[in-house]
């Protein structure tokens, strides 16, 4: 996946800091830009498919893309119904 949509993101015109927040309330802060972002599912992409593990992407926390991974690999399982 490139990366240009990055130049149209919201992100930009912000310090790195709010995307990166210390606690939940900075989560919040960053989820609200986040909201309005043109490039919001892209961004949710790339961090999903490259394992990003810090901030906020994609308007999602690092505890919500590894609720979105674990997901998806269960979905992928084999059934164990015979």
């Amino acid at each position: 996946m490139g990366t240009e949509w990055m130049a149209d993101g919201l992100c930009r015109e912000y310090s790195p800091e709010t995307f990166f927040p210390r606690d939940g309330m900075g989560v919040i802060v960053a989820q609200r830009i986040c909201a309005e972002c043109p490039v919001k599912a892209p961004c949710l992409e790339y961090a999903l498919s490259n394992r990003v593990d810090h901030g906020v992407w994609g308007g999602t926390s690092e505890r919500e893309r590894r609720r979105i991974l674990r997901a998806h690999r269960l979905a992928r399982l084999p059934s164990s119904h015979t």
